[in-house]
């Protein structure tokens, strides 16, 4: 192997995003006092390029124009050029994606802005072109030289802009939110051909059928039932499903969720898992189910460590067979090899998954997509369930070991705190639903990895572990994705350390991240360094809002430990972001499942008695989505829900709301008649 040519600081790095970029000719730095320092002493600019190791666009730029000696030379002589992983650290992607939406109305990755030495950004963009980034820097470096006032009034405007974006609107009444509103407003984008919203690309947005799965059961809409069961139904049969292996990619580029960009994300499949066990407990949709094994299969063989941690991600890119780089060769196919490696079944194989005009893409090459359910498939061609079930198991398992001999996307090897916490919470959805133990050992051994490698003794989690270190203080996402699945893990356990260990973490975050004033929580502790402005999350996006995920946590600790303290912030929470969710629900869809359970009923399930852990698994195969389950199998003072209801030789089911419960029954089926 020849020696690299050029070597910079991000060697020292654990990121593989910023390893990707040490051998560039680009002198980066990653984030720190350090550089900031000297950006300041120098009075020199700042480019803080960001982006994360699975993005597509992101490896086009650095091959274009960082990998590029002229575009470097530029770099190196007018800026100090600082390389953020978006993953590790979102507190900064989030600050400067801000100001990228307020200069250009609209984000995404790579993200590139250029700042001035005190970190105020003047002028940024996602991808540029080689000749368009060299100008533009030649352009604001002359600029700075020769009417650096110009910038100066520039970043004023700009940070003034980014203060006020942090604003929150005089909270209003909480049931100030008309549903039936909220909901006509979802309607009208509602994609009734493919599923999800009406635009292309498109992303799922777990949380937004999440909130209208739980609405149509509480409610009785068949309508949005069925909107649902089409998404979900369009989305697993698309290309942005892993036929052969199973798996979610990031998004789809087209409205038929056909061609994805291929990169695999762990907080996307975690979600994935959770929403799809979901939606079979509400439908028994069989395939739903498929689609869950198919995915942890994936995120077992593909994403987990021994340890039980979980890896980040795969990337969108990987070598094909020429030996260059390309988005998809992993896993797009052309009609000779398929021919080749399922010989006489190649037939079949290709009406079922579009091996056609409707399923080609780009260079002679296919991505798989369904268009019909199994059930009309057999039909037409007269074949037995069995059978064809035996046949497509072939099908993957043909398909895999050919697709293995490729080379592989390259793996994002860190593991976040965050985002292992949703995978956490995904194992413990699907086990709740089918009841699979490997499902409940993988959630077990994951709670264990976070809790000895990434808590703290100073009561804090860290972000990111690699290399047997952890690093990196937690944001609040950590926090909120970790109470949030421990507390679900103790409604498939009723081992009550996780709820333990949940309040201490909530009492935590409201010691370091919650401001009174607005009743929000910042998104960074304030024991983290400052940034040149301290954010709140609060829209849903692919994943939801850590505000609206702590939100929903403390409104089920409220319950356990009768705090009403948690209550009162809960509900002052909701009503904060009131304004922003009546003007745009679609950005809000965890919020709202919040608000369905101050305005439908909200009930706490407490299971009493020897056989406590055997009645729970059979509720638990129900989806209800407005219950809280607590139970103990002897007399207990752990939990307020306890007092006074364990009967000695008895297994009692109470249904409770606020505390005030009816008459306990013995049986599951009584029990479900007493919940609205």
């Amino acid at each position: 192997m020849k020696p690299e040519k050029h070597t910079n600081s991000l060697i020292h790095e654990s990121s593989p995003y910023l390893l990707q970029h040490a051998h560039n000719p680009v002198d980066w730095h990653s984030w720190g006092a350090d550089i900031l320092d000297k950006a300041m002493a120098d009075n020199k600019l700042i480019i803080i390029s960001v982006g994360y190791a699975a993005c597509h666009w992101c490896h086009v730029m650095e091959h274009e124009s960082f990998e590029d000696e002229d575009v470097a030379e530029i770099m190196n002589t007018h800026y100090y050029n600082i390389k953020v992983d978006r993953e590790e650290r979102p507190d900064i992607d989030m600050v400067y994606m801000s100001a990228i939406q307020l200069m250009t109305g609209s984000g995404g990755w790579p993200m590139n802005i250029v700042a001035l030495p005190d970190g105020r950004p003047v002028w940024g963009g996602t991808y540029f072109k080689k000749e368009a980034w060299k100008n533009s820097l030649l352009q604001i470096a002359k600029l700075h030289k020769e009417n650096p006032e110009k910038l100066h009034e520039h970043a004023d405007k700009l940070s003034e802009g980014l203060k006020n974006i942090q604003l929150i609107p005089s909270s209003q009444s909480e049931n100030d939110i008309d549903l039936d509103l909220i909901i006509e407003k979802l309607e009208k984008n509602f994609d009734w051909n493919y599923g999800g919203t009406k635009q292309a690309p498109k992303f799922v947005i777990p949380s937004n059928f999440e909130f209208l799965l739980k609405y149509s059961q509480l409610y009785n809409k068949e309508k949005i039932e069925d909107f649902v069961k089409l998404s979900l139904t369009k989305i697993s049969f698309g290309g942005i499903y892993d036929h052969i292996e199973g798996g979610f990619s990031r998004y789809a580029v087209d409205e038929k969720w056909h061609i994805p960009h291929f990169e695999k994300m762990l907080y996307d499949n975690a979600q994935m898992v959770g929403l799809y066990s979901k939606a079979y407990a509400a439908t028994n949709n069989e395939w739903f189910r498929e689609v869950v094994e198919q995915t942890l299969e994936f995120v077992k063989n593909n994403l987990t460590t021994k340890e039980g941690s979980f890896y980040s991600s795969l990337d969108a890119d990987s070598i094909n067979k020429n030996g260059k780089l390309k988005e998809g060769a992993f896993y797009t196919w052309q009609i000779d090899e398929l021919k080749e490696f399922l010989k006489e079944e190649f037939p079949l194989f290709k009406e079922y998954y579009n091996v056609n005009s409707y399923g080609k893409w780009e260079n002679n090459e296919y991505v798989l997509i369904r268009t019909e359910e199994d059930s009309t498939f057999l039909n037409k061609h007269q074949l037995g369930s069995e059978d064809f079930r035996k046949m497509k198991a072939r099908w993957s398992t043909t398909l895999s070991s050919e697709r293995n001999k490729r080379k592989k996307p390259r793996l994002d090897d860190k593991q976040l705190t965050s985002w292992n916490a949703l995978m956490l919470s995904g194992y413990v959805d699907a086990y709740k639903v089918f009841r699979k133990e490997e499902y409940l050992i993988a959630a077990l051994k994951n709670a264990s990895f976070i809790q000895q490698y990434l808590y703290k003794t100073e009561g804090n989690l860290h972000r990111s572990f690699k290399n047997g270190i952890s690093s990196i203080n937690g944001y609040l996402e950590d926090y909120a994705f970790t109470i949030e699945a421990f507390i679900k893990l103790y409604e498939v356990t009723f081992d009550f350390r996780w709820l333990v260990f949940s309040k201490k973490l909530m009492d935590y975050g409201i010691q370091n991240f919650h401001d009174s004033k607005s009743g929000l929580f910042y998104f960074t502790s304030k024991k983290d360094q400052p940034l040149i402005t301290r954010s709140y999350e609060l829209s849903d996006n692919v994943i939801p809002a850590s505000n609206s995920v702590m939100a929903q946590n403390l409104f089920k600790l409220s319950k356990y430990f009768a705090e009403e303290n948690f209550y009162r912030i809960s509900e002052k929470m909701i009503n904060a972001v009131a304004p922003q969710l009546k003007d745009y629900p679609q950005g809000y869809s965890n919020w709202l499942n919040l608000k369905l359970n101050f305005t439908h009923g909200f009930y706490e399930v407490v299971i009493m008695g020897t056989n406590a852990k055997k009645l729970l698994e059979e509720l638990n195969t129900y989806y209800l989505p407005n219950v809280l389950l607590a139970g103990s199998k002897m007399e207990s003072s752990n939990s307020p829900l306890f007092k006074h209801r364990f009967k000695e030789g008895q297994d009692l089911i109470y249904v409770c709301t606020n505390g005030a419960c009816q008459l306990p029954v013995k049986t599951i089926n009584s029990a479900l008649g007493l919940i609205k």
